[in-house]
């Protein structure tokens, strides 16, 4: 038989377990509150959210564009099929927001927040990143 010819066995990827399912699910349920919350206050005009976001400097459509991006991800991560992306697109917000709270807000407990929300983030797409067979 020539190389690559024969079929090779199909090995089922494992399931997560039931601890892993659980940890999701808590993390998401975290996180699609947390960020509902925080992108509604962006985009519901809240006054201390308008006033960040001029000091940030960069206009009041970047703070619409973040709380869209939060309630996208806070939406995304409560559905099994996008939840991955959903924890990475709260990933990048997180970023930026720490970038922002150090550099421009010179709000160091605030990074400390997002830091913290990032790590949760990054554990639920771990969680939950794509298998490969």
């Amino acid at each position: 038989m020539e190389p690559g010819t024969a079929r090779q066995a199909e090995t089922p990827l494992p399931k997560p377990s039931r601890i892993a399912n659980l940890a999701a699910w808590t993390l998401s349920i975290l996180l699609a509150f947390m960020f509902l919350f925080a992108g509604g206050a962006k985009l519901f005009n809240n006054p201390v959210m308008v006033q960040e976001f001029d000091k940030i400097g960069l206009g009041q459509w970047f703070r619409y564009f973040t709380g869209s991006c939060e309630v996208a991800g806070a939406i995304f991560v409560l559905i099994p099929r996008v939840r991955f992306a959903g924890a990475l697109l709260i990933c990048c917000v997180m970023v930026g927001a720490t970038i922002a709270n150090l550099t421009v807000l010179q709000v160091p407990a605030a990074a400390i927040l997002t830091v913290v929300l990032l790590a949760l983030a990054l554990t639920l797409a771990w969680l939950r990143r794509p298998q490969r067979g």
